[in-house]
């Protein structure tokens, strides 16, 4: 346990015990107090060390994963989860924002082929009744967990053989990236098809993000939904008083 973590449970507080130290934990990991894929002790370690039940010590860490705070991995212990802060003033590629916060980006491909566009496909895409376009779906993840489901559609012009993609759409593109991007951002509750994909319960809020992405041209080239886990995702946006 680090020497930073010291909880002291309030015996005049309405909240259970388990709740105190789960909401004590909580804010040391906000604060920085223990680190993304740091092992947590163990119930045991944890019981002991604050001279609290393992009943209660158990309970709390429940409430983290609940909460995707914590992961737990079997066989091997509780760790901090991820957290991808995201900025809304730069065009990047899920890849790239992964990498340069270190984690490792994975993809879980469910689709890569053609298919028809569906009518705020060929609004959005400025495409004619009829056309196909290049349809990528895949969970998207970091250091194997999963952060989102996303979906991806081009026109077929712009991406005539989607088994090629690998790891980064935008990289795959190269020079025929989106170079600037329109983005909409609501909350949902996740139905059971998409808490299923996301590993969350069903009802969990989740964000939902459309992403329109465009040539230099000015020509509508990526029309991306995205359901990302909320307890994952962070998006910061800097604004300036004139």
């Amino acid at each position: 346990m680090s020497a930073v973590f010291d909880f002291k449970p309030d015996p005049n507080a309405a909240s259970p015990l388990y709740m105190q130290l789960a909401q004590s934990l909580a804010q040391a990991i906000r604060d920085g107090v223990f680190h993304t894929d740091e092992a947590l002790p163990s119930e045991r370690v944890l019981a002991e060390q604050l001279e609290l039940s393992r009943v209660t010590a158990r309970k709390a860490i429940d409430r983290l994963v609940e909460q995707g705070l914590i992961i737990r991995k079997r066989g091997s212990g509780n760790y901090i989860a991820p957290k991808l802060e995201q900025p809304l003033t730069r065009l990047t590629s899920f890849s790239e924002e992964l990498h340069q916060r270190g984690f490792v980006p994975g993809s879980r491909w469910l689709l890569r082929g053609f298919t028809p566009a569906a009518p705020d496909e060929q609004l959005s895409l400025e495409l004619k009744s009829g056309e196909r376009v290049a349809r990528l779906e895949r969970l998207r993840l970091a250091d194997s967990v999963v952060m989102a489901y996303e979906v991806s559609v081009l026109p077929q012009s712009a991406l005539p053989d989607p088994q090629k993609v690998e790891a980064s759409l935008y990289s795959h593109l190269g020079d025929r990236a989106p170079v600037r991007a329109l983005q909409h951002i609501r909350a949902l509750n996740a139905d059971a098809k998409l808490a299923g994909l996301l590993e969350v319960p069903l009802g969990a809020a989740v964000l939902f993000i459309t992403r329109v992405g465009y040539l230099a041209s000015g020509q509508a080239v990526e029309l991306t939904h995205s359901y990302c886990r909320s307890d994952y995702y962070d998006f910061v946006a800097e604004m300036r008083r004139d």
